[in-house]
C-alpha cells in the first residue's frame, strides 16, 4: 500500500466544532495530484451516506459502514418503538444520546459520535489510504455540521411559512 507522507503532512488538523481550513473540493483536487489513480478512485467514491458495505472496500471503510448501518438500524427501531409507545434500548449507542434534546441537538450528538469513532480508527493509521479515507469522512461530517445555521434555518422556515400561508389564503379566497 502506498504511503502519502507529504500529502498527509500538508493537511490541516480537523476539529469537530470548527470550520475546516480546506474544502472537500480542495481536498479531492490535492489528493488526486498525489495519489495513485487506483487509490484516488477508491477515496473519491467514499460517501458518508453510503453505509452499505462491499467486500472490495478497504477494511477501515467497511468498519465505518458497519457502525453506520448499526447506528441507523438502532435509530429506526428506536423511532418505531416511540411511535408504538414501546421500549427499545439501542445496542450501538447510549439511549440518552438520542432521547435527550431537540432534533438538532441529537443530530449534532450523533455527528460527534461518528467523529469520535473516526478519531479512534485514525490512531491506527498514518500516511496511508485508510488515513485519507477517515480524513475525508471527517470533512463530510464537518460539511454537514457547518450546514446547521440559525439564519439558514430561519430562512427555510420563513419560505415554508409563506408557502403555507399563501396556499391557505388561496383556499379562503376560493370558497
Amino acid at each position: 500500500m502506498d504511503k502519502y507522507y507529504f500529502l498527509v503532512a500538508e493537511l490541516p488538523t480537523l476539529f469537530f466544532d470548527r470550520e475546516p481550513e480546506v474544502t472537500i473540493e480542495y481536498f479531492l483536487s490535492e489528493t488526486e495530484k498525489w495519489m495513485s489513480s487506483r487509490d484516488f478512485q477508491i477515496l473519491s467514491q467514499v460517501d458518508i451516506n453510503n453505509y452499505l458495505t462491499k467486500p472490495q472496500n478497504p477494511r477501515v471503510l467497511r468498519d465505518f459502514q458497519q457502525f453506520e448501518s448499526a447506528l441507523r438500524t438502532d435509530l429506526a427501531r428506536f423511532r418505531e418503538a416511540q411511535k408504538q409507545k414501546t421500549d427499545y434500548k439501542p445496542a450501538s449507542i447510549p439511549q440518552s444520546l438520542i432521547k435527550e434534546g431537540n432534533p438538532l441537538e441529537i443530530e449534532i450528538k450523533l455527528l460527534e459520535l461518528r467523529w469520535k469513532l473516526l478519531d479512534e480508527m485514525q490512531r491506527e493509521h498514518h500516511f496511508d489510504l485508510a488515513y485519507l479515507i477517515l480524513y475525508y469522512l471527517k470533512l463530510q461530517i464537518l460539511q454537514r455540521y457547518m450546514s446547521f445555521s440559525k439564519e439558514k434555518g430561519m430562512e427555510k422556515f420563513q419560505k415554508l411559512y409563506e408557502v403555507i400561508y399563501e396556499s391557505g389564503d388561496r383556499k379562503d379566497n376560493g370558497n
